[in-house]
């Protein structure tokens, strides 16, 4: 059952931005943390960024750290991904995963800390 949904996804050339979109499907849907993942070809799910339930608690990959932006309209419990200058090492399927236990923090990076998990969005970076 799909409880997370995102959107925003695309073709973009390197330098360009793009605003990825995480909606819930579900009408409650209890999170600790939500993160955006990534995955390329051939390669494993890698975290990206994730924020805190309130907003108040961000964290970032190395590499994206200074052109990505994370944060969150807690009104209707979306959550974004701002991605500037993009470069075509970030290409990949973009998901939205969701924490359903206590805690979430600067460790919660793994793929197997989340429950909820979106179907993805393509994200392709041309050079």
């Amino acid at each position: 059952q799909v409880q997370l949904v995102e959107s925003g996804g695309g073709l973009v050339q390197a330098g360009g931005s793009l605003r990825l979109s995480c909606a819930t499907a579900a009408r409650t849907l209890t999170v600790y943390g939500r993160a955006w993942f990534r995955q390329a070809p051939g390669m494993e799910r890698e975290f990206v960024a994730g924020i805190s339930a309130t907003g108040d608690s961000m964290f970032y990959e190395d590499s994206v750290k200074s052109r990505f932006r994370i944060f969150r309209d807690n009104a209707d419990n979306t959550v974004y991904l701002q991605m500037n200058s993009l470069k075509p090492e970030d290409t990949g399927v973009y998901y939205c995963a969701g924490r359903a236990t206590w805690p979430w923090d600067a460790a919660t990076t793994r793929a197997n800390q989340y429950s909820y998990w979106g179907q993805g969005t393509q994200v392709t970076v041309s050079p």
